[in-house]
């Protein structure tokens, strides 16, 4: 499992590097959304993080599991890229 707050963080693990890279493909897409025709398939990237934080094993960063299951996916990704001090702390969005 990747540490989130060492120095010297280990290596993500596959399933993470999924998970960030579906942040980052439902980021892209939000961010379409105004312009494209036809619209970008949101539901089915909600759907695949859902299964994808769903096998994360235990041991898993506590605030990682927090932010996905709070659908808090802005959060989710700093902290995947190691820029979780960039998160405001206190509430949820």
């Amino acid at each position: 499992m990747y540490d989130f707050r060492g120095d010297k963080p280990n290596a993500m693990s596959a399933l993470e590097n999924q998970i960030l890279t579906t942040l980052t493909e439902l980021e892209r897409a939000a961010e379409q959304m105004r312009t494209a025709n036809p619209k970008p398939d949101l539901q089915a990237l909600f759907v695949r993080l859902d299964a994808l934080a769903n096998e994360l094993p235990p041991g898993t960063d506590p605030n990682l599991l927090h932010y996905l299951h709070k659908k808090s996916y802005q959060k989710a990704r700093l902290l995947l890229e190691g820029r979780d001090k960039e998160n405001a702390r206190g509430r949820c969005e």
